[in-house]
């Protein structure tokens, strides 16, 4: 017992204190910044999933993998990107960027808050996480979220193991046939009031699986999507701070 006080008292407090405003490694590819006019539209850039488009110059940062393809191949130097990671938003049409949208812009308007959110949930939100035929990735990025480092917890946001316990589900990957019953029953289960949340690529456009015949995404047309937190996979400074605004958590 007193060797494993000793290592705690060495350790200090590990978790980061101000999740909220965390730096970001120079690396980390986060919100695009796109210049339409210096685009020669020369046909070079290539895209895995279809979310780059040249007329006008436009990335949707909902079917995006982040995997730098299309700044490696751009010439003309019209497509980079920031490292800033809040990238969540409640509306669908936002994940679009444009020339003329950056990245201090979009994070002001990309949440909308809700009266009724925060009111149900701004003290404690449980989450069931359904993995809908993931790569894992994201997956793992949540598991993260609750480590020392990130330590979700301390604001009351959890990961429950069952979906009666939960205020809500988070969809990772393409949802594919054999488990849009099974998560269709996930929603059914959590009780009202309730939110979805879509994290990742797959989750929201299917991602670099979209054209797959053994998808069934039938689920996003029946129910409405409260969250969606782009990424491939999702970091876990950026599911934590677009949960953490969804709620209006101070």
């Amino acid at each position: 017992m007193l060797d494993t006080l000793k290592q705690r008292i060495y350790q200090g407090q590990q978790f980061i204190k101000d999740i909220k405003n965390a730096p970001m490694r120079e690396q980390f590819r986060g919100f695009p910044t796109l210049c339409d006019t210096k685009c020669t539209k020369c046909g070079k850039c290539i895209c895995p999933t279809g979310a780059l488009s040249v007329n006008p110059l436009t990335i949707d940062m909902g079917k995006c993998t982040f995997c730098g393809a299309c700044k490696n191949l751009c010439e003309a130097g019209a497509i980079d990107f920031t490292n800033n990671y809040k990238l969540a938003t409640t509306n669908r049409e936002q994940l679009i960027v444009t020339e003329d949208m950056t990245a201090e812009e979009y994070e002001k308007s990309a949440i909308g808050i809700r009266k009724e959110i925060t009111s149900y949930f701004s003290k404690s939100l449980k989450l069931r996480q359904v993995s809908a035929g993931g790569c894992n990735g994201c997956e793992m990025e949540l598991n993260a979220c609750s480590n020392a480092n990130f330590d979700m917890g301390r604001f009351g946001i959890d990961f429950v193991a069952s979906p009666r316990h939960a205020d809500g589900i988070v969809i990772t990957g393409p949802i594919t046939e054999n488990m849009a019953y099974a998560l269709e029953n996930c929603y059914k289960s959590v009780p009202e009031p309730k939110i979805v949340i879509l994290c990742g690529a797959c989750a929201i456009s299917g991602g670099v699986f979209s054209a797959s015949s053994t998808l069934n995404r039938e689920f996003l047309e029946k129910y409405p999507i409260d969250l969606y937190i782009p990424g491939c996979p999702v970091h876990p400074l950026t599911f934590i701070n677009g949960i953490l605004t969804f709620i209006n958590q101070k």
